[in-house]
């Protein structure tokens, strides 16, 4: 049996076979080509990757804080959080100055110019330019806020050639917030801000002062009210309080448009202390009025008084004829601003007397109803000393020197004092030097150093002339007198109260015993005598200034003014002062006057004690003192 053919599937095989590696050859050069191509990219991709990773290492290494730094500045604002502005109150709590919340309004020019200016390139059809958009919201503003700018004044300042304006100051929030709303202006900016309030206007404006944010000069208030003069100013560290601090982001290239909820706060703010005061808003008022109507009704040039507590020196008033509102930015001059009252030294002329009065008693030279016999002038080296009316040599009793305010006759005790003493006695009075009583710009008048008195310094000193003080401190000597000898320098701050409530009285003044308690009676008890009205020669020197149903004690004043024209004393121009305790058999208050240059010839011209009168009568009433026991004895003055 013949063996079986070979299948043609195997010679089909070969041929596949065949044409396989026919095919396969031809493969594997197309495979190598591709091959070379894919180690190409592989070789670029790995260079990429490196150089992205050294730049990654870079940038993470290297740059990574001033990038972060500067995207972050990108995007974030800080935002200063304005501090509440403590208030100031009167003795009874009533507000002098008070904050209320406020907004500024305005604009960053450069970028609203830059913004419009690319608006109206893309969008020419619409006509709207910077120009157009300036007088847009130079008319919405206007309109929104009638009487406190015009469309002019803003037109004028978005045109102003600087990169940043300020619009508009004091504006109510709400207002503000439709002005720069998203259907309205968002391109102008609202600042919180604080408005200062003075509920009083001119009332006490001297002593508080006023604060005020500093629109010329941003930088310097940090968005905090400052103080300008009087309190504000002094106490400005307690008042205003410290700023906080937030960080808001901002949209990209427009720092105005603060993204919702981004607000975040790092540092809250912290309130200002309220400052307390010694004075009386209602005393202030009536001593201001009374004053004012004093100062025209004598055409005097000006004039200064104040009301002091007889124990405690707190002054309850404190007073010049002209002030100024602290809410009418065209009143804020310097001469309206000044508060003469503690500013302004003059010579105070027979008032001064006291300290001639304290020392001749207090050193056992004298007593009341001792008699002295004065002449009508006296020599003092060069110089001739007169009274005021002409006589010849006269007794009068010591009571009656100071009474009748002879000028001889207060001399002649001084000379027993002699000058060491008498120099003594000034200080002990603080004369020549500042009071402490908390107010800014504080003058603490003038006394020669001892070293310094010639032969007529002396002659000069005791009655007045040759030394200067303010009111405060010519009411400081006879609060002394009335306090049992006791000085307690004036104040005029009670109390500073922190934001959390607790209260932290001022420092007390350190008194001063200037003379014993039994020669302080002693002077108070002459002192009646200026107020009482005597047969003949028996009145004193201001019967007008008596107050019905109570014991007045008081000096009247009158000191030459320098003449300067030509340097020497005035024969018309003079320092009318008066100053008084009431009641004086138990004195409540002291009560310092002066008048700077009334015209002498009109009725009261020449005295200030009718206003000391109404001044006392008004303390009377208001805090109904109780009527002295008995009126004051008559005393006799002058010996026939």
């Amino acid at each position: 049996m013949a063996p079986p053919r070979p299948r043609r599937a195997h010679n089909n095989a070969r041929r596949t076979y065949s044409a396989g590696t026919r095919s396969a050859g031809a493969g594997q050069v197309g495979r190598g080509g591709a091959h070379s191509r894919f180690t190409v990219v592989r070789v670029l991709l790995v260079v990429l990757l490196c150089l992205a990773g050294g730049k990654l290492v870079v940038v993470q290494a290297f740059e990574a804080e001033a990038l972060s730094q500067s995207a972050e500045r990108q995007r974030v604002t800080p935002i200063d959080i304005p501090a509440q502005r403590g208030s100031i109150v009167d003795r009874n709590g009533t507000k002098l100055a008070f904050s209320v919340e406020t907004r500024t309004l305005s604009v960053n020019l450069k970028r609203m110019r830059q913004d419009w200016a690319e608006f109206a390139q893309k969008n020419p059809e619409k006509g709207q330019n910077f120009e157009t958009r300036a007088a847009a919201a130079a008319r919405f503003i206007a309109a929104k806020l009638p009487g406190k700018t015009s469309e002019r004044e803003l037109l004028d300042l978005f045109h102003k050639p600087q990169d940043f304006t300020f619009l508009v100051n004091d504006i109510e929030p709400s207002i503000a917030e439709e002005i720069t709303s998203k259907e309205n202006f968002p391109e102008i900016s609202k600042e919180v801000r604080s408005k200062r309030e003075y509920p009083g206007g001119p009332l006490a404006a001297n002593v508080v002062g006023f604060a005020s944010w500093n629109m010329e000069n941003p930088d310097v208030s940090k968005h905090n009210l400052n103080g300008r003069v009087g309190l504000e100013s002094l106490r400005d560290n307690d008042l205003a309080g410290t700023p906080g601090r937030r960080l808001v982001d901002t949209a990209a290239g427009n720092d105005a448009l603060v993204i919702p909820g981004s607000q975040r706060e790092l540092q809250p703010a912290t309130p200002g202390s309220d400052l307390e005061l010694t004075l009386d808003a209602d005393v202030q008022y009536e001593l201001q009025r009374r004053l004012t109507d004093y100062v025209r009704k004598t055409r005097a040039k000006g004039g200064s008084a104040v009301i002091m507590d007889a124990r405690t020196g707190e002054v309850y008033a404190l007073a010049n004829d002209k002030t100024f509102d602290p809410n009418d930015i065209n009143t804020r001059t310097n001469e309206l601003m000044n508060n003469r009252a503690v500013t302004t030294p003059f010579e105070p002329g027979s008032v001064n007397k006291i300290v001639t009065a304290a020392a001749a008693v207090e050193f056992g030279l004298t007593t009341p109803e001792a008699v002295q016999s004065v002449p009508g002038s006296l020599k003092v080296a060069d110089h001739t000393v007169r009274d005021a009316w002409e006589h010849g040599t006269q007794n009068f009793t010591t009571t009656g020197i100071f009474a009748k305010s002879s000028n001889v006759g207060t001399l002649l005790l001084a000379q027993k004092v002699g000058e060491e003493r008498f120099a003594e006695m000034l200080t002990r009075f603080g004369l020549g030097k500042r009071t402490g009583i908390g107010l800014p710009g504080e003058s603490p008048g003038s006394v020669p150093p001892r070293n310094q008195w010639s032969g007529t310094t002396f002659g000069n000193l005791p009655i007045g002339q040759g030394l200067s003080m303010t009111v405060v401190q010519m009411a400081g000597m006879y609060q002394a007198i009335a306090n049992n000898g006791l000085r307690v320098p004036p104040r005029i701050v009670e109390a500073k109260v922190n934001p959390d409530g607790t209260r932290v009285p001022e420092p007390a003044p350190e008194a001063v015993q200037v003379v014993s308690p039994q020669t302080a009676n002693t002077v108070k008890d002459m002192l009646r005598a200026v107020t009482q009205k005597g047969k003949g020669q028996n009145s004193g020197t201001a019967p007008m200034a008596a107050v019905e149903g109570y014991q007045i004690s008081g000096k009247t004043g009158t000191g030459q003014q320098v003449d300067p024209r030509t340097g020497g004393y005035s024969d018309s121009l003079y320092n009318i002062t008066f100053a008084g305790m009431l009641p004086a058999d138990n004195p409540r208050f002291v009560v310092g006057i002066r008048l700077d240059a009334p015209e002498a010839t009109l009725p009261n011209g020449h005295s200030a004690g009718p206003l000391f009168h109404d001044v006392a009568s008004y303390l009377a009433q208001r805090f109904q003192i109780p009527l002295s026991d008995q009126p004051a004895p008559v005393v006799p003055l002058v010996l026939s």
